[in-house]
């Protein structure tokens, strides 16, 4: 697009019922403070909102789980969310909550113009109900067995372990989560939007974000825009959740869909945001942009309807799809509000060679990190952002913390910028000198200065925050590279002149430096401005100068401090333990899945389980999960569609022997027909493994 008027830039709301941890962080808020920041050091007019989501599912399970109300839950964990976000140094402009009245009339009145414009039909059908409970439920209210990949644990409205998205009719074995009975199905009607209906305007509008958006974001979706769009319920028959407006007639005991409601909770936000604004009864957790101080309550809608206004949601992969889509449907179907310019979705972060889990306690929780290790906020965001899973998953471990913070942190950048203020106390009595005539070396180092600044702005305007670091560390490295060649140490001995050029231009390096760390880690650079004697400055252009002859340096402080092997083994060791921890998932009461129930020998038997041999293998294209297999059983070849993709290299498969249910009925997947299902086998850290026996193809596994 042209160049934007204004930015709006919301990141994931997260659910109130449970604690943060690191995954969040890679996955959405660490990469939106960071282009927030950049955008502020632009001078740009930008606002950056999120909040908590405070009416899925999740929450009232939760509360049921722990005795309380769901009320009780959100201002507990809305709290400690926003405390986390504070401490750590995600600089929201605001930090709503969907269960807030503006919310609610933000919410209802959308509801009133989809109604009012016909992008609702009224559908009856039959929808799960659990007699002991009598109540209804949600999808996410039932589990089951995935039919895609065979998971158990996938819920009614998504499996999260293949990335597929559901119905609850489609799960095998479903079982309510209030009362751990298999639900009944029985009529309630609900209001759908016609997704359908959008399906070309959302598929040509797709269209031009390719190469645009990362390649993962836009084949998710074009992935879901091939199968072809299905009407969705907006509503849902619930207790807990913004109710329908009650003039909708035969809607008075339900309530809106999350995936409704949250997202339009950035909007709420903003409408909140300014309005506080007007009222001058706003408290900022960060310094924020001095052009939104003067605006008013109004203002709101020029962030999300002027088409001079740069929309970005920054998000994890598992919500693509409701961002990407949905959203942007009911969006277009108002007739009022612009679409998201990108969704800069990451991908996930793994934990010490597992994913993470937070039933397991296999997780870094922030607010614990926040209590323990206290003052070191920049280690573990440095360590994030330089392990980002920008386009892949990645994987964190208290070894590699423990390296890059030793090794990077403390011995590059804290060397560098300790090494130069000492010196300038040492010789110049804390004063920064005149440099007289610099040399061709000089000046040849600090053009390296805007040219990298110039870099850093292309990694981060394309949302490439991993090389924005790196290119940080190279002039941090040309910095300490300068300084040991030119040895002011001995030149102050026998060249006083030589010295003051090189403190000069060493200083000068330092405040680059402060000013192009300011986006990336927000508390040291706060360290750096107190110790360089310097105002925190706007974002470098053609600059070489950036402390000025005459300034007084503060006193000499170490940036960082190593990390010792007890606080890694220390860390490690929590790993798996449950003690006190608060459990976001946690639905069992220990690692291992219940024994489903009980089956007959001849409901047994009728399954025919043989052995095959993979013949070949290759990924389906626009999927993440998904391997097609061809397979020989000996008595015929047969497609199979498996969701292994991201377990195995399609290439190192052929000649595996395997188990395979031969009598499955056959299903469609991504248009490709899967005649038969392949037995697998998950640990606890969900790898998979393949259930062969040593046989020939063919025969009979009993």
């Amino acid at each position: 697009m042209n160049q934007p008027k204004r930015y709006t830039v919301t990141a994931a709301l997260p659910y109130a019922n449970g604690p943060l941890h690191i995954g969040h962080l890679a996955g959405a808020y660490i990469s939106a403070d960071i282009y927030v920041r950049y955008l502020r050091l632009l001078g740009k007019d930008v606002i950056f909102v999120s909040g908590t989501d405070e009416h899925g599912a999740a929450i009232t399970i939760r509360a049921k789980k722990e005795g309380i109300s769901p009320r009780e839950i959100i201002d507990k964990y809305h709290e400690q969310i926003k405390k986390s976000f504070q401490q750590f140094g995600i600089s929201f402009d605001i930090f709503h909550r969907t269960s807030e009245p503006i919310h609610y009339e933000t919410s209802q009145e959308f509801f009133r113009i989809l109604n009012e414009k016909g992008a609702f039909e009224i559908i009856e059908s039959e929808q799960y109900y659990d007699e002991e409970a009598q109540q209804f439920l949600a999808d996410r209210y039932i589990t089951g067995t995935c039919p895609n990949c065979h998971h158990e644990g996938a819920y009614g409205d998504q499996c999260e372990h293949c990335g597929a998205t559901l119905s609850p009719t489609d799960l095998i074995h479903p079982k309510s989560m209030i009362s751990g009975q298999t639900p009944v199905l029985k009529k309630t009607k609900h209001w759908y939007l016609k997704l359908d209906e959008y399906q070309n305007e959302i598929k040509q509008w797709l269209e031009t974000k390719k190469g645009v958006w990362k390649n993962h974001v836009y084949g998710q979706c074009m992935g879901w825009i091939d199968t072809g769009l299905q009407p969705r319920a907006m509503t849902r028959d619930l207790d807990w959740g913004i109710p329908v407006p009650p003039e909708i007639e035969g809607a008075e005991d339900k309530v809106l869909y999350v995936w409704l409601d949250a997202p339009i909770g950035y909007i709420s936000a903003t409408r909140q945001l300014f309005k506080e604004i007007e009222e001058k009864k706003y408290s900022f957790a960060q310094p924020q942009s001095p052009l939104l101080l003067e605006k008013k309550a109004d203002a709101w809608e020029d962030y999300w309807k002027s088409d001079d206004t740069c929309l970005i949601h920054f998000i994890g992969k598992d919500n693509i799809v409701f961002h990407c889509i949905t959203f942007p449907a009911i969006l277009k179907a108002t007739g009022q509000y612009i679409l998201p310019y990108n969704v800069p979705a990451n991908e996930f972060m793994n934990l010490q060679g597992g994913k993470i889990s937070t039933s397991r306690n296999w997780a870094v929780w922030l607010h614990e990190y926040l209590e323990e290790l206290s003052g070191k906020e920049d280690e573990l965001r440095y360590t994030l952002i330089a392990n980002m899973p920008e386009n892949k998953d990645s994987e964190f471990t208290w070894e590699d913390f423990q390296a890059r913070v030793n090794n990077e942190l403390v011995a590059n950048l804290g060397n560098f910028v300790n090494r130069v203020v000492v010196l300038v106390h040492k010789y110049y009595e804390g004063i920064i000198p005149h440099p007289g005539q610099l040399t061709t070396e000089d000046q040849a180092v600090l053009a390296e200065i805007p040219l990298t600044a110039k870099k850093i702005s292309e990694a981060f305007e394309h949302f490439k925050f991993k090389d924005a670091l790196a290119l940080f560390n190279e002039l941090s490295s040309v910095g300490n590279k300068y300084l040991a060649d030119n040895e002011p140490w001995k030149k102050i001995k026998t060249d006083v002149a030589a010295t003051k050029r090189i403190m000069y231009v060493s200083a000068q390096i330092c405040g680059a430096l402060n000013i192009l760390v300011q986006p990336l880690l927000p508390h040291t650079a706060q360290k750096m401005s107190k110790i360089l004697g310097v105002q925190q400055g706007l974002w470098i252009e053609n600059e070489t100068e950036f402390i000025s002859t005459g300034t007084v340096l503060g006193k000499p402080e170490l940036l960082f401090e190593k990390i010792s092997d007890e606080i890694v083994e220390k860390q490690i060791a929590k790993l798996g333990k449950k003690e006190d921890i608060v459990l976001q998932e946690e639905v069992e009461k220990s690692d291992c899945p219940p024994v489903k129930e009980t089956i007959t020998f001849d409901d047994f038997a009728k399954l025919d389980i043989r052995t095959g041999v993979i013949l070949s293998a290759e990924r389906v294209p626009k999927t993440d999960k998904l391997m097609k297999l061809e397979v020989d059983l000996g008595f015929e070849k047969r497609t199979i569609v498996s969701g292994i993709a991201q377990h195995f290299e399609a290439e190192n498969l052929k000649g595996q022997k395997v188990s395979v249910i031969v009598n499955l009925q056959a299903r469609k997947m991504k248009g490709i027909d899967s005649s038969g299902m392949i037995l697998m086998s998950e640990d606890k850290d969900g790898q998979l493994k393949f259930v062969n026996a040593d046989t020939i193809p063919g025969d009979i596994i009993r």
